[in-house]
């Protein structure tokens, strides 16, 4: 029986959710169950909305945060980071349905997880990190790590299933057999004639062996079937033959399409994913062929299934094609590609390209809310919805199916459900139409086309932000050319933004123009010059011997400068320093640091967490 919950606008969520709102907490005892009807729910829905329950947030140093200033491949950098430091520990799924303006029907889950290596291959298993302050509020609020740790679902990404499959041999030949392109060598025709030979003798030997019922030639032809080296796969005759090369390999396989009615090749993978030999496997005829064939797929389909996990549910969402509704998709998206698609790319172009064959089109909550000119301050959930309920008479009716599997008091996953809420409210106060027609990713109202894939809400969209333009303060729409800002450092400790525009623009005849400061940390400032040309100048001047007056002493004192290459270059190199001041000098003190970076990229210094290493629970 379906509850239904009517939420009106001056009614505030944030006290009645946690009581009224219901989420299914699904864990391994009822994954598979839930995953039958997450399908069903997935695939008759319009949106389907997402959240993540992480082991850590960049939050510090607070310049590792995305900036306005940050391009879209410095915003996808720090990202980038944070996605191979933390982990996730839950995942909350909201498929809904728009039926008319002001209504939706959503049916929350939220998953538990935990990256088990259950087929002992070193995967998914690695360290992360945890910030404790943000574990100890998930404590607060009830979440069950003693479940999560023994109970969570495990998962491989594709990459890993990939490997996995070769490593344990369940991966079969998924494609016709090509001749290949390289001429043929006297040991390779001396090799095939010679396995030909032997597989040829062992298939007469089986065939006639099916004939005989004498006890004495049932010995002879065991004996035959040892030194042919015969065997039995599924009950059937099979023959292993060892290989060197995966040339070797490939001329076996060539060879024995000549024979494609009644033997099965099936190479035999080592760990490292290479071949050692291939089992070749006797049918009966070509139907009982066919139906081994079958047999083996769907045998390595269920192999296949236990191996994903929870990635059943990422590839669910992935096939239907039905647009994803995130808070924070910059963060959340190089997360979900991470764990569960592949390793993140270097270049953001890449990223976005790879995350949309998974993921076609993604709606930023943050940059709607962005877009609603009083909305810019409201960084949380629970502030926007309370801010929205508040200020804006948007009636929204929520059906909600009567799922939940836990104690009202203990239910995590809620944000994915007031997503759906925060998206029709927005989509009524901006008047958005949030239908969708024929039930399809391809068919969302043009108005709202111009908000999907827009990664990073400061900066501009990826297939706009080529010009190199970026904000600078998050409240004012200004964008400014790269060029034109200037990282400043060794200023003296205390001085706030406006102290130090006052000290530059007394100190030389370049700051009688119009420009801004601001501060990126307590070490770090960017000067913003908005005419064109002046940024070179200054850093002209600062290059050169002949510094005189106030400048030339504060660059006694130790006053350095830089252009937004420095900047980029640290984010790309992964020089994470606590203050961005001594990142910068690190990148601008050694001459090959693109070669000592690589070394160093994985020595990241952090403060407030925790490594935690799965081999030693």
């Amino acid at each position: 029986m379906a509850s239904v919950l009517q939420l009106r606008s001056r009614r505030s969520l944030c006290t009645t959710s946690s009581s009224k709102w219901r989420v299914k907490q699904v864990t391994t005892s009822n994954f598979h169950e839930s995953l039958e009807e997450i399908k069903t729910h997935i695939s008759a829905s319009d949106f389907v909305a997402i959240s993540l329950g992480k082991t850590g947030s960049p939050s510090a140093p607070s310049w590792l945060r995305p900036l306005p200033f940050d391009t879209a491949q410095t915003a996808y950098s720090k990202a980038r980071r944070s996605a191979h430091r933390f982990q996730l520990l839950h995942f909350a799924v909201c498929p809904f349905s728009v039926t008319h303006s002001n209504h939706l029907i959503a049916h929350p889950y939220n998953f538990v997880l935990f990256p088990r290596d259950e087929l002992k291959m070193g995967m998914p298993a690695y360290s992360f990190s945890c910030q404790t302050s943000l574990l100890a509020s998930m404590a607060r609020q009830g979440f069950d790590f003693n479940a999560c740790v023994y109970d969570g679902i495990s998962y491989l990404s594709r990459a890993q299933e990939s490997v996995a499959r070769i490593r344990l041999g369940t991966a079969l030949p998924s494609h016709p057999v090509m001749k290949s392109s390289t001429p043929s060598t006297v040991a390779d025709t001396v090799f095939v004639e010679r396995i030909r030979t032997r597989i040829k003798h062992w298939r007469n030997s089986c065939k006639s062996s099916d004939t005989n019922t004498s006890k004495h030639e049932e010995l002879i032809n065991s004996l035959k079937n040892i030194v042919l080296g015969s065997e039995l796969f599924r009950s059937r005759p099979c023959m292993t033959i060892d290989v060197c090369s995966e040339r070797q390999v490939q001329l076996i396989l060539e060879m024995l399409v000549d024979y494609s009615d009644d033997l099965l090749p099936l190479p035999i993978p080592t760990k490292s994913g290479t071949t050692n030999a291939v089992r070749i496997v006797l049918a009966n005829s070509k139907e009982d062929k066919d139906l081994l064939e079958r047999e083996l797929q769907n045998f390595e389909e269920e192999e296949s299934k236990k191996i994903r996990g929870f990635r059943e549910v990422i590839d669910l969402i992935s096939a239907s094609q039905k647009p994803v509704i995130s808070h924070n998709c910059l963060n959340d998206c190089t997360l979900i590609h991470s764990k569960f698609i592949a390793p993140l790319p270097p270049e953001v172009d890449e990223f976005v390209s790879s995350l949309r064959s998974v993921f076609p089109k993604v709606l930023d909550i943050n940059y709607l809310m962005k877009k609603h000119g009083t909305m810019r301050k409201v960084t949380n959930i629970p502030s926007a919805m309370s801010y929205l309920n508040n200020h804006f008479f948007a009636p929204v009716d929520l059906e909600i199916p009567d799922q939940a599997t836990v104690k009202e008091g203990k239910i995590h996953g809620l944000n994915a459900l007031r997503l759906c809420y925060l998206f029709m409210k927005l989509c009524s106060i901006l008047k958005i139409s949030p239908n969708v027609t024929e039930s399809g990713n391809k068919h969302l109202a043009p108005e709202l086309e111009d908000f999907t894939n827009v990664f990073h809400p400061c900066s501009a969209p990826i297939q706009d932000s080529s010009n190199g333009d970026v904000g600078v303060w998050t409240n004012n729409t200004k964008r400014v050319g790269c060029e034109q800002l200037v990282f400043l450092w060794g200023f003296k400790f205390g001085m706030t933004a406006g102290m130090l525009k006052s000290v530059l623009r007394s100190s030389h005849d370049i700051f009688s123009g119009e420009f801004d400061v601001k501060l990126v940390d307590k070490s770090c400032a960017i000067v913003v010059f908005w005419q064109s040309g002046v940024s070179k100048e200054f850093m002209d001047v600062m290059n050169s011997e002949e510094i005189r007056g106030d400048l030339k002493e504060l660059v006694s004192d130790g006053l350095r400068v830089t252009g937004y290459d420095t900047y980029n270059t640290i984010c790309r190199l992964g020089l994470w320093e606590m203050d961005l001041a001594v990142s910068l000098e690190r990148a601008l003190e050694s001459s090959s640091c693109e070669n000592n970076c690589e070394k160093k990229s994985s020595e990241i210094h952090w403060y407030n967490d925790n490594v935690i290493n799965l081999d030693d629970l």
